[in-house]
């Protein structure tokens, strides 16, 4: 049974923010010293990196889920919380992250190249942070966010100069051992090579590496045989060498329809038709196979082929081969632009961007959409009426209020913040400009006033319990 694997499906979940802290400092002769609740750590990071070392995907077959650690929740006396560790996975250098519905998020070629697949939550901010000249003594925190996840698809394409194509049993693996230190499995039988194999070939002064792929049937293009796992890894080729068997024993084959089917299948797969082609006629060392690469050379270079009679066994023609490979990759490298310089793009947002969008959905729900909105509907806690108070503060600073009467929101209408998946829904009164008025002072802590003298003090109480009474007898004095 192989070991290599070079499609995994991946379910990432980067670490959840940890949580502000509500806190007041406390010390001997000053009880109340202010609030120091420190703020939440951030969630870890989830991180794919490409790793020479690394070869295969096989460890994500086997542990498709993979999380970052969260950040941990701020605590008293000013101490926030630890951010959670960076989740960093290794892949092979060639791997393309896909989403699930087959978009390209990221091809990863070269040594370090990264992608962040999952980002980390914001850790939520503390009292401490929170306070202000009208807010001295905030009685909550905003929570941490959660992490991003997803499922992502990992695709491995090799990265290589030059691809062996060809029949199974053509002699691929023989020919790359012996023009490259690469050792694959040789043995008499079809499909005796399961897995790419690469090698590194130098040439005079071309260092060039050469790719043993799987054997190609009719069909690979539907994915018959290995089909498509072997088509993947031609992809970044720059040269495509058709192997083809001149002394093969099935009546049915010969060289050139052998050449014609996988020409076919590589059409069929497509985009292809741009690298240029070399044929190489292996086995000339026997008399059988020499006598017919003599009589189908000068068909294949009236196609316009380059051929080369080779014998991997005898170790004939090999040097001419590996010059020619080495000039042709050279030049397609030399044909490449020059890699240009990263440009930084600033797009600034346009004069009238709220930053939010409001729509009235077809059941007559308004749905307010946008990134501070939404974040801020995540780091609230909804348990605490003053976090809520702030919550609805934040939103009419915005103009989120102003909007909704625009699109014809009236009292008790339904109002959606976010996605379906995670909105928050509440019955709206346009009455959010008085957030502050809603809850009472919200923020100031009589404690923390200066002490009142006890004739203001008595006069308070007695109002206090005049008020209290007429409440409970059903009318309000004031």
């Amino acid at each position: 049974m192989t070991t290599f694997v070079d499609r995994v499906e991946l379910q990432v979940a980067a670490g959840n923010g940890g949580h502000g802290c509500a806190s007041v400092h406390r010390e001997k002769f000053k009880p109340l010293g202010g609030p120091d609740g420190g703020n939440g750590g951030r969630g870890g990071d989830v991180i794919l990196v490409v790793d020479q070392d690394v070869t295969t995907l096989l460890d994500y077959h086997h542990h498709p889920h993979r999380k970052a650690t969260n950040g941990q929740p701020g605590a008293g006396d000013n101490r926030e919380g630890k951010n959670g560790k960076d989740l960093v996975l290794p892949v092979p250098d060639g791997t393309v992250v896909l989403d699930k519905n087959g978009e390209v998020l990221a091809d990863l070629v070269g040594q370090g190249t990264q992608f962040v697949a999952g980002q980390g939550g914001r850790g939520g901010l503390g009292n401490a942070a929170l306070a202000s000249a009208r807010r001295k003594a905030p009685g909550f925190a905003l929570l941490g966010e959660p992490g991003e996840g997803r499922d992502i698809v990992l695709e491995l394409k090799t990265v290589a100069d030059v691809a062996l194509v060809g029949y199974p049993s053509a002699g691929k693996s023989s020919l790359i051992s012996v023009l490259s230190a690469a050792k694959p499995k040789i043995a008499d039988y079809p499909f005796t090579t399961l897995v790419p194999n690469l090698g590194v070939v130098t040439a005079g002064s071309t260092v060039y590496t050469i790719a043993d792929v799987p054997g190609l049937i009719p069909g690979a293009s539907q994915g018959r045989g290995l089909g498509l796992e072997f088509l993947r890894h031609v992809e970044r080729c720059e040269v495509l060498v058709h192997v083809l068997d001149t002394a093969t024993l099935e009546s049915d084959r010969d060289p050139v329809s052998d050449l014609d089917v996988i020409e076919e299948e590589l059409a069929q797969y497509g985009g292809l038709g741009d690298r240029p082609r070399v044929v190489v006629l292996n086995k000339v060392d026997i008399p059988d196979g020499k006598d017919l690469a003599d009589m189908i050379r000068p068909d294949l270079e009236e196609r316009g082929y380059r051929v080369f009679e080779v014998s991997a066994v005898a170790r004939q023609g090999l040097k001419e081969l590996s010059y020619a490979l080495a000039d042709i990759v050279a030049t397609a490298r030399a044909a490449k632009p020059a890699q240009e310089a990263t440009r930084i793009v600033i797009r600034p947002k346009a004069v009238d961007d709220a930053g939010f969008t409001v729509t009235k959905e077809a059941d007559g729900l308004f749905r307010v959409r946008g990134e501070k909105p939404e974040r801020w509907v995540r780091q609230t806690d909804f348990s605490n009426d003053e976090a809520v108070g702030y919550l609805a503060d934040r939103l009419n600073r915005l103009g989120v209020e102003d909007a909704l009467l625009k699109a014809g929101a009236r009292a008790m209408d339904g109002v959606a913040i976010g996605s379906d998946e995670d909105a928050v829904v509440f019955d709206w009164e346009p009455s959010m400009s008085a957030g502050a008025e809603m809850l009472g002072r919200r923020g100031e802590d009589h404690r923390f006033e200066a002490p009142r003298p006890a004739a203001q003090r008595r006069r308070d109480r007695d109002a206090e319990r005049d008020e209290a009474q007429g409440e409970y007898d059903g009318f309000s004095p004031f």
